[in-house]
């Protein structure tokens, strides 16, 4: 079996610390992983990744350092920086809806970025959060941690908790705890997917309060997203992979493993399971909205790997085998479903939505 992946540890952040020009993929190492996992870094096509290249392609990337530009009319979070857990990525920013009567129900807005980049400042600028908000809806922003510091079982747990830390100080902020949400693209939709579908990971006995908060949502919005997080299963469903679209090396990498073999090892394979959305959707689950753009008879390149219509069918076949609701919009007759018509629908009571 080929495992392929669409992650490494790799950043290419590291580059701009060199500083001579004459440095390039030919002789340095680090511009060679950074061309092998970035080829459109290579903005010459020339087979040669240069630092100049190198700099050019982070400074059109700056979430990878988490520095965010808030655009013109950007909206102002109520609460910035909330610690919902010990790492320093474990932060969230409210925004609150206004002149509700009671509480309001909550989105859990969750940044993509491939588990490596990105930051929740996005959502600022983002039209569905001021859509929502203008709805009576709240909007929760979260950052986690990213690969190099977890593993993707680790990183899904931490926006577990994110979600059981607004539950349990839901009443501080005026928030419906029975009424919570979440939406995301690429590495935030499989995230917010995962969420929807993984058993409730409430523990009654924890000494920790806020464990013994659910984790279930009311509904998902999936933008971009991945089927599963068990990668063995890709091929299943999108065909053999091509090796441009990640070596087999990433695949332990994903999970902090130390080789491909240790993937077959029991641990291994719990580890699989425990990140397998597909494996996790039963009656029961929450509605879903999955929008995967990339139409295509079969992958032809790694982004289209990553997020290609194939992704979405998956969800959706598993969905209907175990009745639970999904719209895959590309699949959907006119009209189509918006995002905010979605959380609307399933967050508001039927009069208002």
């Amino acid at each position: 079996m080929k495992f392929s992946l669409f992650l490494c540890t790799f950043s290419l952040v590291s580059l701009a610390l060199f500083a001579q020009a004459a440095i390039t993929s030919e002789n340095n190492a680090r511009l060679r992983q950074g061309l092998k996992q970035y080829p459109e870094a290579d903005t010459n096509g020339d087979g040669l990744l240069t630092l100049e290249e190198a700099k050019a392609f982070l400074a059109k990337r700056k979430v990878l350092k988490g520095e965010v530009t808030p655009k013109e009319g950007a909206l102002k979070a109520d609460v910035v920086d909330v610690a919902y857990g010990a790492h320093e990525r474990n932060k969230l920013d409210l925004y609150l809806a206004k002149g509700t009567s009671g509480p309001t129900p909550l989105v859990i807005m969750i940044h993509g970025g491939g588990f490596r980049n990105g930051d929740k400042s996005r959502w600022a600028s983002d039209q569905t959060t001021k859509e929502l908000l203008e709805n009576g809806i709240s909007c929760a922003a979260l950052n986690y941690p990213f690969l190099p510091d977890k593993p993707i079982q680790d990183i899904l747990r931490d926006c577990t908790r994110a979600v059981q830390f607004l539950r349990a100080n839901a009443a501080q902020w005026n928030l419906d705890k029975t009424r919570f949400a979440s939406m995301g693209g690429s590495a935030g939709a499989g995230t917010s997917l995962w969420l929807a579908t993984r058993d409730d990971l409430a523990d009654p006995k924890a000494t920790d309060p806020i464990l013994r908060e659910s984790t279930r949502l009311s509904c998902a919005v999936c933008n971009a997203t991945q089927a599963t997080y068990d990668v063995s299963r890709w091929e299943s469903f999108m065909g053999p992979a091509k090796p441009e679209f990640g070596s087999e090396t990433e695949a332990a990498l994903f999970y902090h493993l130390p080789t491909l073999e240790a993937m077959q090892s029991e641990a291994g394979k719990a580890i699989l399971r425990e990140c397998d959305m597909l494996a996790w959707i039963t009656p029961g689950d929450p509605p879903l909205l999955v929008n995967n753009t990339q139409v295509v008879d079969a992958p032809r390149n790694r982004g289209e790997w990553l997020h290609c219509i194939h992704h979405a069918r998956a969800v959706h076949k598993q969905c209907e085998a175990s009745e639970v609701a999904c719209i895959v919009l590309q699949d959907q007759p006119e009209p189509k479903t918006s995002t905010t018509q979605f959380l609307m629908q399933h967050l508001l009571p039927a009069k208002q939505g």
